[in-house]
């Protein structure tokens, strides 16, 4: 029984997916249906988890919007995902950035460049 679930599984997932880790700024092109005509729209921020794995793995995605602090979590293989955007890549020391929640302001949507990372080192 198990071999039909995992060959399924297998059908099921997408075969390029963006690289993408915790900390990195992300764009995340979602379908949206709206009667019978069906449009793209686009949820920017900072990718604070990732969970799961293979079919069930999803990540969060936090941003703020108008001062207030919105999180959304999206599966990964799912079609109505339609492609994710890799803006800016960040550089965290945490599996979880569950801590930006307690930011204010610019505070919270900071996390370390990793471009600011080589011109310090250079």
């Amino acid at each position: 029984m198990s071999k039909i679930i995992e060959k399924i599984n297998q059908e099921q997932l997408k075969k390029e997916v963006a690289e993408f880790r915790v900390g990195d700024t992300v764009k995340v092109h979602t379908r949206v249906i709206e009667g019978d005509k069906e449009r793209i729209q686009i949820f920017a921020g900072i990718v604070i988890a990732r969970k799961g794995f293979g079919i069930n793995e999803a990540f969060t995605v936090r941003k703020i919007s108008y001062g207030e602090g919105v999180e959304r979590v999206f599966p990964l293989h799912s079609p109505k995902v339609a492609k994710i955007e890799i803006t800016k890549p960040g550089r965290v020391r945490r599996a979880r950035l569950h801590y930006l929640r307690k930011r204010q302001g610019k505070e919270a949507m900071s996390v370390k460049d990793v471009s600011q990372q080589q011109t310090e080192t250079a």
